[in-house]
């Protein structure tokens, strides 16, 4: 498989962005390493250009007739290749070369047809749409494997998400023209499209793993038979029975910079690390009631789940990051190669283009709004650190309000699944 064309771009016109997008894309579709006849193009923008998000889809789809579908969605931020552009105009654009029978482009006024059996999912998903936790479990249902990846939009201004076919419309869109706002979009993949995933967690646990023995709603009340509240103080070892002033205030704050990690019962809620196994889906504290002594949360827990307080940490991101990069890298590199071949992934280096027997096409890497290079401790930090772990491979992606994996809509993560031959 050849390597897919992808390009990025900023500039305060989006005309300009798209002009020298599509100079990147031409150049690279005529280098022999290159896919030169893609079909099947990713466009992420940022929301500084949302409102001519129709224009730069028609723009881009005129001048690139051979690419015949379209998907993708908008975020405060995207992300490309060893860099990432946040609050500010840009756009990126990866033309993937897989088979026409291999994937289907789909939208909530088309959706999967009985004629295609989906075996994985990119899915872009608003976050406004009522109950889209559980449209993203019932999309799972619907694939082979239960695996899809991808995020929510997400905007200051308009959440709009790509999804066109065909010859740049899906039949039964009406007059949508590829571009939407609301529901589910993406691309399902067949059978003989090869993926490679992993989620990487965010937040680092500060206590022990707890049970939930009582639960209303979203209020905590027990936890391993104590009163939650109680169980939170003495994890954060913090006391917020005591008067008003310092004290009080820097024991407010601390739970303020706290969050709760849940995961169904029986499962391995922290890795061997110590960080967050992928089962872990990352939530806010919303309150506290000092009557019940009980913790509210941003999810509706039940009973026998799991639970550990966690804070964010940036040591943990980085580390868990070059995790599942190093993860991704052990599974796509065959455990005997020849004497040449072990030759020149030695002499090529993490900053060189990957060799052959890396096998990556390309990659989409979906990170949490919160995230990115302010987080990471410098301007692009994240991407880097992508960069530097699986090599200079064709990647595009966004900064999302919320990150899609398996069936689980997450927070504070990043989903990076690559393409293999």
């Amino acid at each position: 498989m050849k390597l897919f064309p992808h390009a990025h771009a900023t500039h305060p016109q989006w005309r300009m962005a798209v002009g020298l997008v599509l100079a990147q894309l031409r150049a690279q579709m005529a280098l022999p390493g290159y896919a030169g006849a893609p079909t099947l193009a990713l466009l992420y923008i940022t929301d500084h250009y949302a409102g001519a998000a129709r224009e730069i889809l028609d723009t881009l789809s005129a001048e690139l007739p051979e690419v015949t579908d379209w998907a993708g969605t908008v975020g405060v931020g995207v992300a490309a290749n060893n860099v990432e552009y946040f609050d500010e105009p840009a756009l990126a654009v990866m033309l993937c070369d897989l088979p026409a029978d291999q994937y289907r482009v789909f939208s909530g006024v088309a959706p999967l047809g009985l004629g295609f059996e989906a075996h994985t999912a990119l899915v872009h998903a608003d976050a406004g749409t009522a109950d889209v936790a559980e449209l993203i479990a019932e999309m799972a249902l619907r694939t082979a494997t239960g695996y899809l990846f991808g995020g929510l939009a997400s905007s200051r201004t308009t959440a709009v998400q790509f999804a066109a076919g065909g010859d740049g419309y899906i039949k039964g869109q009406g007059t949508a023209g590829g571009v939407f706002s609301g529901g589910l979009s993406g691309v399902a993949f067949g059978e003989g499209v090869h993926l490679v995933s992993r989620v990487t967690q965010g937040a680092l646990p500060i206590g022990p793993v707890h049970t939930v023995t009582n639960v209303e709603s979203h209020v905590l009340l027990k936890l391993d038979g104590e009163a939650a509240l109680d169980v939170l103080e003495r994890d954060l070892g913090i006391t917020l029975d005591q008067p008003k002033g310092p004290g009080l205030q820097a024991a407010i704050d601390t739970v303020r910079a706290t969050l709760v990690g849940l995961s169904e019962p029986g499962s391995d809620a922290v890795g061997r690390t110590g960080n967050f196994g992928s089962d872990v889906l990352v939530r806010h504290l919303i309150g506290l009631d000092p009557v019940r002594r009980g913790v509210a949360i941003a999810a509706q827990a039940s009973e026998g789940m799991r639970l550990a307080f966690c804070q964010r940490n940036v040591q943990a991101a980085r580390a868990d990051l070059t995790r599942i990069c190093a993860e991704i890298r052990e599974e796509l590199e065959p455990q005997e190669v020849t004497l040449e071949v072990a030759g020149a992934l030695a002499a090529s280096g993490a900053e060189a283009a990957p060799h052959p027997a890396r096998r990556i096409a390309g990659a989409v890497y979906v990170s949490c709004a919160g995230r990115g290079g302010p987080h990471f401790g410098g301007p692009s930090a994240e991407l880097q650190i992508v960069r530097r772990a699986l090599g200079d491979v064709p990647l595009v992606g966004f900064f999302a309000g919320g990150e899609i994996a398996r069936n689980h809509l997450y927070g504070y993560t990043g989903v990076l699944t690559v393409f293999t031959d």
